[in-house]
């Protein structure tokens, strides 16, 4: 069985508003489109994924996941992360899906080898469905990392603390969760403090050099 991935991605316009204090209001639709590109970029390499999707009630999200070789799952309404996912892997089950793999807009470290390593867990496990592989935020709080097969095995809600959450979901089905640990993957850029610790693993790609022209550095932080 092969998986697919889901990015869900709101509009740029109200994005990452923790980061006000350092950002003006253009400088974070810019950051929050340049982080979906970067993850764009590197998940269409991997080997092994079925089909990329963007679950997104934004045109300019949609137009950006269309061109870069992702599928757009359209939602009327942008209500938020966790309905977000919840209805897009329904929508992704409905059309044969049956492992599916979520990872947020905002890793910009994340690389095609860190996906690839989630898949080859999988395969080196020999699962058989049900079961779910979580990759925690570098704090452990959050979840950036959610395979599930089948795609509605647990209910979710995503933000503060989900990842013990959806661990607790997991067990509650009787199956023991998988837990990878990532780096790259577990660095989501919300808060400055996840933006200074961005900028000092010495990151490249399209997000880095964004920073850079917009003035950002250690020595702002």
């Amino acid at each position: 069985m092969k998986t697919s991935l889901l990015i869900p991605a709101k509009g740029f316009a109200n994005a990452k508003q923790r980061l006000s204090s350092l950002l003006s209001v253009s400088q974070r639709s810019i950051l929050a489109e340049t982080m979906l590109k970067d993850v764009l970029r590197q998940v269409v390499l991997v080997r092994g994924l079925e089909a990329i999707f963007v679950v997104t009630g934004d045109s300019r999200v949609a137009d950006i996941a269309f061109s870069m070789g992702g599928q757009v799952i359209w939602e009327e309404e942008e209500r938020g992360e966790t309905p977000a996912v919840e209805f897009a892997l329904r929508e992704m089950k409905q059309r044969g899906v049956r492992i599916a793999l979520v990872v947020p807009a905002d890793i910009p470290l994340v690389h095609s080898s860190d996906v690839e390593e989630i898949l080859g867990d999988i395969a080196l496990r020999d699962r058989v469905s049900p079961f779910a592989l979580l990759v925690p935020s570098h704090d452990r709080m959050g979840t950036n990392g959610l395979l599930l097969s089948p795609p509605d095995l647990i209910q979710l809600r995503f933000g503060y603390d989900s990842f013990s959450y959806h661990l607790s979901q997991v067990a509650a089905q009787g199956l023991t969760p998988l837990v990878l640990e990532n780096e790259r993957i577990g660095l989501d850029i919300d808060e400055p403090e996840d933006l200074e610790r961005y900028l000092s693993l010495g990151a490249v790609g399209e997000t880095y050099s964004t920073l850079v022209n917009m003035g950002m550095g250690l020595q702002r932080l």
